[in-house]
């Protein structure tokens, strides 16, 4: 076992460069295609060792759980199960990513749990092992634990690498309000989309290097159930795309909007913008770029 005491641990947000609906398993699970990107919105995890056996959750955020009911702690609780792992865990969660935005900000901070475990107790693990634990916690936390620019398949655990999506500047915005996954999906299944992203064309553009041809192909089909149930979400594209986004689309199922950006001055005077006008006011945004 290693001889480290503490270890703290980035846990990077997502975004949907591209989402697609295949189907819906006999369990209730959907099964997806989606471009999957981290970006540079972030929590921190500091985990130290205590005598103490358990787990001890402390975090600035009053929006999210601090007991068992916590993805960190079930991850936490995972892996010292698994590994027999001594004495107990105090873990720290700084919150950046904002709650229920579909970026993933639960599962990222579970992935960072499982990474950050791993580290502190020197075990010889792959990140392939720990996604095949992680997995049943939930289905976008192998993909948190790999993060970058990845194709995602099945119910989002398939991952396959692709190159690093093209260098760009992103504005990320939630909206004031809350949206329902579980909603959104029965949405889905009863509206009957054919509408379909090129995600084959979007997968080209990026190892191609392409960034404008990218940025027109970003899309994601759960936005026909969302942004007409929210307005907002298309007040905020056309907003971000009348000051120089090459495109702002909606990632998971909602209700975060992301724009993508040629030049940081274009990106960091539509983010002042957004920041001054009073319909958007009390909306997260944030600055931010692939990683």
């Amino acid at each position: 076992m290693s001889g480290l005491q503490q270890v703290t641990r980035e846990a990077f947000g997502k975004i949907n460069l591209g989402l697609d609906v295949l189907g819906k398993r006999e369990d209730g699970y959907h099964l997806v295609r989606m471009i999957m990107q981290t970006v540079s919105v972030a929590d921190t995890l500091v985990l130290e060792k205590t005598e103490e056996p358990g787990i001890v959750l402390k975090t600035d955020s009053g929006q999210i759980p601090d007991g068992e009911d916590n993805l960190v702690c079930k991850a936490a609780r995972v892996m010292q199960e698994a590994y027999g792992l001594p004495g107990g865990v105090r873990i720290t969660l700084t919150k950046r990513i904002p709650v229920a935005a579909g970026m993933a900000g639960g599962s990222t901070d579970a992935a960072a749990t499982f990474l950050g475990l791993r580290d502190l107790y020197g075990l010889s693990l792959s990140d392939e092992e720990l996604q095949h634990l992680a997995l049943p916690l939930g289905a976008d936390i192998p993909y948190c634990i790999a993060g970058g620019t990845k194709l995602a398949e099945g119910i989002g655990e398939k991952l396959t690498g692709l190159p690093p999506a093209p260098p760009c500047h992103l504005v990320i915005v939630k909206p004031d309000l809350f949206v329902s996954t579980g909603w959104v999906y029965k949405q889905y299944d009863s509206t009957g989309i054919v509408k379909k992203p090129d995600l084959d064309g979007l997968i080209r553009a990026i190892r191609e290097q392409d960034l404008p041809r990218m940025a027109a192909l970003c899309d994601n089909v759960l936005e026909e159930v969302t942004a007409p149930e929210h307005p907002v979400i298309g007040q905020l594209e056309q907003f971000l795309t009348e000051r120089g986004a090459l495109c702002a689309r909606m990632t998971g199922s909602g209700p975060t909007v992301f724009a993508i950006y040629e030049n940081r001055e274009s990106r960091d005077a539509a983010l002042s913008a957004l920041r001054s006008d009073d319909r958007f006011k009390g909306f997260e945004s944030f600055a931010a770029e692939f990683c």
